[in-house]
């Protein structure tokens, strides 16, 4: 069934309308007609399956059929990752939306290529979002990560949150990502993840990122590109706790 997005405020009740884009792509692109079913999702768990009724003046009029809300997936992954150069921060963002990242901080940091002006950041996280609102329609996932603004390393260890930290590193002393998962008691609430660039960080990167409190883990002898490592991680951890109310 055909998805399309209402952001929460303006979810109401059983009448819901699909403005500006969406109703766009619901008329012009997927070419829906009054009677036809889609479903609805507002993001934040919410979900309809709905009818569509009125077509007129740039938005479609949907009347709920049957409706319900997902718990988020335990635990929250946030992923910290170094823009790579060209559009690969586009698939590293897509496939994190499908293995149900719930954050994505683009870093820039002393080894990335990609420099960004403040105005062209702003455009760059609008593009972002985009890609990661055009994977949930596809994958099904009813909760809409947040993309933020790129930042540089530094503003974004003094932001860091709490819960469980780990490093992606190829610094010596690492340790093994499998053991350090494996040997969590319970599941964490959140896992932040913090990927660098080609070359990984620097070694005064890599110290600031551990007096933050992440932990240097290794994802083994092969070094890994940034989007395969931000990827490896994600999916070790969803794999981990595939089952979100069980601990594995």
């Amino acid at each position: 069934m055909d998805r399309f997005h209402i952001a929460p405020g303006e979810w109401s009740g059983e009448r819901l309308v699909l403005r500006g884009d969406e109703a766009h792509h619901c008329l012009r692109v997927m070419r829906k007609e009054v009677g036809e079913q889609v479903m609805a999702f507002d993001g934040a768990g919410r979900w309809a399956v709905a009818e569509l009724t009125e077509t007129g003046g740039g938005e479609v009029v949907l009347r709920v059929v049957e409706a319900g809300r997902e718990e988020a997936l335990r635990p929250e992954l946030v992923l910290l990752v170094a823009i790579p150069k060209g559009k690969t921060m586009d698939l590293i963002v897509q496939k994190a939306v499908e293995l149900g990242v719930a954050v994505i901080q683009p870093l820039v940091t002393e080894r990335t290529v990609v420099r960004l002006e403040e105005k062209g950041a702003g455009k760059k996280r609008e593009k972002w979002q985009r890609v990661a609102l055009e994977a949930c329609k596809q994958c099904g996932q009813n909760t809409l990560p947040a993309v933020r603004e790129p930042m540089g390393l530094a503003a974004c260890l003094a932001e860091e949150g709490g819960g469980v930290k780990l490093m992606a590193s190829l610094a010596e002393g690492a340790r093994s990502f499998r053991e350090m998962v494996g040997g969590m008691e319970e599941c964490p609430e959140r896992v932040a993840i913090l990927v660098g660039p080609e070359g990984d960080f620097t070694p005064g990167e890599t110290a600031a990122a551990l007096a933050a409190g992440f932990q240097a883990v290794t994802l083994g002898r092969i070094v890994l590109r940034v989007e395969t490592a931000a990827l490896y991680c994600l999916s070790a951890l969803r794999f981990w706790w595939e089952d979100d109310t069980t601990f594995k």
